[in-house]
């Protein structure tokens, strides 16, 4: 997941590449210093460390920005040119959106709660501040005076100048004024409350103690995790940490417990999120019809590569058919596995039941067991693996070291290298393990967006990778399971995209990208956890470093992902469809919509019934951060997937660096500076397909 909190217009093998991971850290300021030897500048953010420091880091980006757009706009007509107009508000553009996401990193992860409500706060302000940009009339009518005169400019450059008149027109710029303002409260109304919605999600708890036969079956390396053991003896599972709630429905095999513990995820933030998320659909349709779009998925897909909501909608139900025949057979497997388990013949599958009858599965037929394959992912020799891979198929160096500030104990730095000149790429931090307070899932949250400053030198870019893996106990490692690695391998992906683009405006760089297309690069990435080659590099016994994952576990592994992917591609476009449905409404629709009765029903027609009383929308991140486009995850998979097809036909498969470089050069490299579907296709050399896809997903030619 590329997080979203952001205000943006605009073979067996030794080891394959020298990685550098100090038992020290390196010096910051070497790295700095490379980078000015190379016209590149490497700064980090700078972290506010108290809540007035909050503020007023806020409040002096803002008056920073707030100058910048004042001198444009204050410009004599007859003396514009594009270095004075889009390419300065770019450029000004850049240092307010590190400002806001650094106040939204302080939001997710800090560990003082006055810190992490102070930085909501100001969020809010942030966004606001943000939308009002839209509407500086004057700012607008200097760069239309540029943009009307046809100046002669290279693709890029036109390429700037065109999207950023088209988001004028979108926020409502040739509106008559009342409504035009209209526009702009109701926008930074939204604002606060997609902002809300996120808070709830984030501090919504759901402790639920359960005696250890109540646990029958779930492994002990969970009952033994810190913070589990309880002092009355009983086993304290949190249902918003997600490696919690995976380990309790794969493996209980009280039916009882995995019901209430469901239940319980089902409800997080129902309360608050219910009324949020009704007030966001409603606003949202009022704004599209404002804005002239019959509803807001057209509004948002018209910058896609969907275009418009109506293909977005085809494209979620054309796969929901298709996928029909495998759901139904997979689902008639789960549910002979449930009836011959309880002696019920007519025993219904719910919801709650999935997971761990999944497993059963995969242990039955497969011989596959998620919980003994986690010997093989220890999370530091799985970090280095993975390091290990991208360093070689990219052509990169990463270094950890000391940084000059954390927001967190055990947070770490690295810089990125080009591998070839030494040159600094970036920087990235990892927060890898949960904590009290600190965002529950896993993502990517850009920290400073890359871009060329005024004197030519490029301003480096900087990531944060955010994720909650199970932390180490007394007497083991942080053991991964194999679908935690598919998770880090993705998410590492978005690192990688923001470190590796290099466009010159900031506009244009990763954080650009269609947002049905941002998934892609970070999809692809998954399919390198499914391939020997790949794992024997780094997956091994942490007790025992000689034994790799038999070659038959793999293709084992293969089979039972492929006969549970009707299901998974089923709840993905229950997600999709869902949302789009909330989001093709109409503005009279919309205010009376029964958001919870929508998504429910929804939800069992695309797989099963969510359970009486529950609300899982509300706990739907997505639908504050990607509404409208969350049918772009299985959109970008069919390309992820094609694009991956290009590496298993290469030389040396999935480490092959001559396609690692192509693919870093036409598609991480570019970023938005040309239609995204050009780039894909420059990478595969040839039309998109989505043959790949289907025989990914078990279905064949």
């Amino acid at each position: 997941m590329k997080s979203s909190r952001s205000i943006v217009r605009l073979l067996v093998l030794p080891l394959l590449f020298p990685i550098l991971l100090c038992a020290t850290p390196a010096e910051l300021t070497e790295f700095q210093a490379a980078a000015a030897r190379s016209n590149v500048v490497l700064t980090l953010a700078t972290y506010p460390v108290t809540p007035d420091e909050i503020r007023t880091q806020a409040d002096a980006a803002m008056k920073s920005a707030d100058a910048i757009f004042d001198a444009v706009a204050a410009q004599d007509p007859s003396k514009l040119t594009f270095a004075n107009t889009f390419e300065a508000v770019d450029r000004a553009s850049a240092n307010f959106i590190t400002t806001s996401q650094i106040v939204g990193t302080v939001s997710e992860s800090s560990v003082d709660k006055a810190m992490r409500d102070t930085a909501n706060e100001v969020s809010v302000k942030l966004e606001e501040w943000g939308v009002g940009l839209d509407y500086r009339e004057s700012l607008y009518r200097t760069l239309k005076t540029f943009a009307d005169s046809k100046p002669v400019l290279d693709r890029e450059q036109q390429r700037l100048v065109d999207d950023s008149m088209r988001e004028y027109q979108r926020a409502g710029l040739a509106l008559p004024p009342a409504e035009r303002a209209e526009v702009e409260r109701l926008r930074k109304d939204l604002g606060g409350l997609t902002t809300q919605f996120g808070i709830n999600i984030n501090e919504a708890r759901g402790p639920v103690d359960f005696t250890a036969e109540e646990l029958a079956g779930v492994p002990t390396s969970f009952l033994e995790s810190p913070g589990v053991k309880q002092p009355d003896g009983r086993y304290r599972a949190m249902a918003h940490i997600t490696w919690h709630v995976t380990t309790i429905l794969e493996n209980a095999r009280n039916e009882a417990t995995r019901r209430k513990f469901s239940e319980v995820r089902a409800r997080l933030a129902m309360n608050n999120n219910v009324p949020v998320l009704s007030k966001m659909v409603a606003l949202r349709a009022d704004l599209a019809h404002r804005l002239g779009y019959a509803n807001w998925a057209d509004f948002k897909t018209e910058t896609r590569m969907a275009k418009t909501g109506a293909t977005a909608v085809k494209f979620e139900e054309q796969l929901l058919v298709g996928l029909q025949p495998k759901f139904d057979a997979e689902m008639k497997v789960l549910q002979e596995l449930k009836a011959k388990e309880t002696g019920r013949p007519d025993a219904k599958v719910e919801l709650y039941d999935v997971p761990y009858y999944q497993n059963q599965l995969k242990k039955a037929k497969y011989a596959v067991d998620t919980e003994a394959l986690r010997v093989y992912f220890p999370y530091q020799a799985t970090l280095e693996g993975m390091f290990t891979i991208y360093q070689k198929i990219f052509g990169l160096k990463f270094t950890e070291v000391k940084p000059p500030y954390v927001w967190a104990p055990g947070v770490q730095l690295y810089v990125v290298q080009d591998a070839a000149t030494s040159t600094p790429m970036g920087a990235f931090y990892l927060d890898m393990f949960p904590r009290e307070g600190k965002f529950n899932h896993f993502a990517c949250f850009l920290q400073k967006p890359g871009g060329r400053l005024a004197d030519g030198r490029y301003d480096l870019p900087v990531a944060a990778l955010m994720c909650n893996f199970p932390e180490p106990s007394a007497d083991k490692p942080s053991l991964l399971k194999h679908n935690d690695v598919e998770t880090l391998f993705h998410e590492f992906g978005h690192v990688m995209h923001d470190m590796l683009s290099r466009s010159r405006f900031v506009a244009q760089s990763a954080i650009g990208v269609p947002r049905d297309f941002v998934e892609a690069p970070s999809q692809m990435l998954e399919n390198w956890v499914w391939n020997k080659a790949v794992l024997d590099t780094f997956a091994a016994d942490y007790r025992d470093s000689s034994k790799k994952i038999p070659a038959g576990t793999i293709a084992a592994l293969t089979a039972a992902r492929q006969a549970t992917d009707g299901y998974f591609n089923r709840r993905q476009l229950g997600i999709g469809l869902q949302d789009l449905k909330l989001h093709t409404l109409s503005a009279d629709e919309a205010w009376l919509a029964d958001v919870v009765a929508i998504t429910n029903d929804i939800t069992g027609k695309a797989s099963i019934a969510p359970l009486e009383g529950t609300a899982w929308a509300a706990y739907i991140g997505h639908l504050a951060g990607y509404d409208a486009g969350y049918y772009g995850y299985l959109w970008a998979k069919v390309m992820a997937q094609d694009m991956a097809s290009i590496f298993t036909a290469a030389p040396d498969g999935f480490l092959d660096e001559k396609v690692g470089r192509r693919l870093r050069d036409e598609v991480y490299s570019a970023g938005d500076t040309r239609d995204v579907g050009e780039s894909v296709e420059k990478f595969l050399g040839r039309p998109r397909s989505q043959q790949a896809f289907l025989e990914y997903i078990g279905l064949g030619k």
